[in-house]
């Protein structure tokens, strides 16, 4: 399969780590356009990819064509697709708060297949998480699709509606995991750890912790009641964080994130 991708940004260049990294395609396999020559070439380059001279010649040279370029361009890539998009080829789409109805209109037609995508960051490592959702002419591309993000990652098929939820809880999610390693680590350094030894154990734990709730039927909850023992220091630990209000900043900011992507 040839992949194409209108975009170069920091999502693009992931996606194709990840698909790299997993063998699921190879630079060979891989064309791309971006908004200016002096950031997208250095990119093909980096990531053995092919860089063409425009979007156009992206979709001429792919199976299947990935949009990743900023939301209020979808119109103007539509514009430049328009003298070969009677080819039908399927068109995948990342761009945030633009609906598959907004991008059946900038294509210029309710049977043009279209599947939207949510992934996040971590598809560069394989271990991504990505929400889908396609029309009813992309339906018939969805194995396609799945196939490839199945490979960096797990997906989820959602409703559309829900994609901002998804944005709080996958895409922008990281960034608060992040925080909560880092705040880990530096508790550590408080108690004589050295930050990289301190950021290296907590990264396992939350790593491992997240494997273990993927892996057992048991809900979190119950997971963290496991590893409370009456009287003991994690119960300690637990009520204390609780006090600080974990969970009130966790919902605050879930709350934020997907109000700010609703617009």
């Amino acid at each position: 399969m040839k992949l194409g991708l209108i975009g170069a940004g920091n999502m693009a260049q992931a996606i194709v780590r990840g698909v790299e990294k997993t063998q699921t395609l190879t630079g060979a396999d891989i064309i791309l356009h971006g908004g200016h020559p002096a950031n997208y070439e250095p990119v093909a380059a980096s990531l053995g990819a092919t860089a063409v001279a425009s979007n156009l010649a992206v979709y001429e040279a792919s199976d299947l064509v990935i949009l990743a370029v900023e939301p209020s361009l979808a119109a103007t890539v539509a514009a430049e697709l328009k003298p070969a998009l009677a080819q039908q080829k399927p068109l995948v789409s990342l761009l945030t708060g633009v609906a598959l109805a907004d991008l059946q209109t900038a294509v210029g037609s309710v049977d043009y297949p279209l599947v939207r995508v949510m992934p996040n960051l971590n598809v560069e490592i394989g271990e991504g998480m990505t929400a889908y959702a396609a029309n009813a002419a992309g339906e018939k591309y969805l194995p396609d699709v799945l196939s490839l993000f199945g490979a960096i990652g797990d997906t989820i098929a959602l409703p559309e509606k829900d994609f901002s939820t998804f944005v709080a809880l996958a895409g922008s999610s990281p960034a608060f995991v992040y925080m909560f390693i880092d705040a880990m680590a530096r508790a550590g350094v408080k108690y004589g750890l050295t930050k990289q030894a301190a950021t290296a154990i907590a990264a396992q734990a939350v790593l491992g912790s997240g494997a273990m709730v993927k892996a057992s039927e048991a809900s979190p909850f119950d997971l963290m009641d496991k590893v409370s023992s009456p009287g003991g220091t994690t119960v300690a630990g637990v009520i204390a964080m609780e006090s600080a209000g974990f969970m009130p900043a966790v919902f605050k900011g879930i709350d934020a994130t997907i109000n700010k992507d609703r617009g």
